[in-house]
């Protein structure tokens, strides 16, 4: 497998590849088709900026996240652009039986040869009750995600030994160039596995900014070359909002901080309006919470945006930068990266 499939190469200024995570969120007052609507038009605009590649993420039993099905929707994105990657950030490997991922993005990678990337996460992706409902079973140990991508790469490879129990079965479609296998974490579990297998590494720092630098460290110092890589390459997932003027900016990232809180209190629901976020009867202990969730936030305007992007890249030595934006409404969205985009003399 070429590294070429796996590093980016930075556009304009900037000195890393800029991606974006896309949830597909589902605002107050929208609907789910208009979501998906939005994620696809980003898709498209994204490409034209120079944004390296686009992940969906896979969440389950949460009305303001529309992409519960990440295969499903990579291929429509594949469909609706030409030369942007698509990939998953990521599938939850233990909801599903590793034979029919490798069939879906084998079929994936046939479908959009040399553009598909597979993001594995060892997390449920929601709450156990659903988890227990997408995997029949309340019995998968999380500690039994080495084997289960053991077994991914098995089938997507061919290269179970002989005697193996899976050693006759074949994932079809299959070709010697399969997708990129990425690790998924927020922790240092899968940040070691990454480094041990030689896989490239995929860092949450969205929502988990206070591990980022032990799990990078951990994962370039468990690091062993392979036959995917010859040296680490990480990249970190930031959540970003960037408007005209840093005023504009603080009243699009609220809605995103009260979809938090409501999310920490057991209510998760469709992502509220910037005056249903300006309204809000915060607690005391809610506003503390809030002003500790907007600290991991890149947000004002574009050059606030970009230099707090920079900090961030060189104090963690990320490759890579994987921009996620949660606003209200897909033109707060479609602006924010755009803005990024032209900060740094993209296209």
């Amino acid at each position: 497998m070429s590294e070429d499939n796996i590093r980016g190469v930075p556009r304009g200024a900037a000195e890393a590849p800029l991606s974006i995570l896309e949830l597909a969120t589902v605002g107050e007052g929208s609907t789910p088709s208009e979501a998906l609507r939005d994620a696809t038009e980003l898709a498209r605009r994204a490409e034209e900026w120079g944004y390296h590649r686009i992940w969906v993420a896979e969440h389950h039993g949460m009305p303001g996240v529309a992409s519960s099905s990440p295969a499903v929707l990579i291929a429509h994105l594949a469909a609706a652009t030409s030369s942007i990657r698509i990939g998953s950030g990521g599938v939850m490997l233990p909801n599903h039986a590793p034979l029919v991922i490798a069939e879906q993005f084998g079929t994936l990678h046939a479908l959009h040869p040399g553009r598909i990337d597979l993001g594995l996460g060892r997390a449920p992706g929601t709450d156990m009750a659903t988890a227990n409902a997408l995997r029949r079973s309340a019995e998968v140990d999380p500690d039994e995600f080495p084997q289960q991508v053991a077994e991914l790469t098995g089938f997507l490879d061919g290269s179970f030994p002989p005697g193996h129990p899976y050693a006759k079965i074949q994932a079809v479609p299959r070709y010697d160039d399969r997708p990129p296998i990425w690790l998924l974490g927020s922790s240092g579990f899968s940040a070691r596995l990454a480094g041990l297998l030689g896989l490239p590494f995929a860092f949450a720092h969205h929502f988990s900014a206070g591990n980022t630098e032990p799990a990078l460290d951990l994962y370039r110092s468990s690091f062993r070359p392979s036959e995917v890589l010859d040296r680490p390459y990480a990249l970190i997932g930031v959540a970003a909002v960037a408007a005209d003027t840093d005023e504009e900016a603080l009243r699009q990232v609220m809605p995103g901080a009260l979809s938090w809180l409501r999310l920490r209190h057991g209510r998760p629901g469709r992502t509220p309006t910037p005056e249903e976020a300006q309204a809000y009867p915060y607690t005391p202990m809610e506003r503390e919470f809030v002003r500790d969730r907007l600290s991991t936030v890149v947000h004002g305007d574009p050059q606030t945006v970009r230099d707090g992007l920079e900090e961030l890249r060189k104090r963690t030595g990320a490759d890579e930068l994987m921009i996620t934006t949660q606003v209200h409404g897909g033109a707060a969205r479609l602006r924010s990266y755009e803005l990024i985009a032209q900060a740094y003399g993209m296209r």
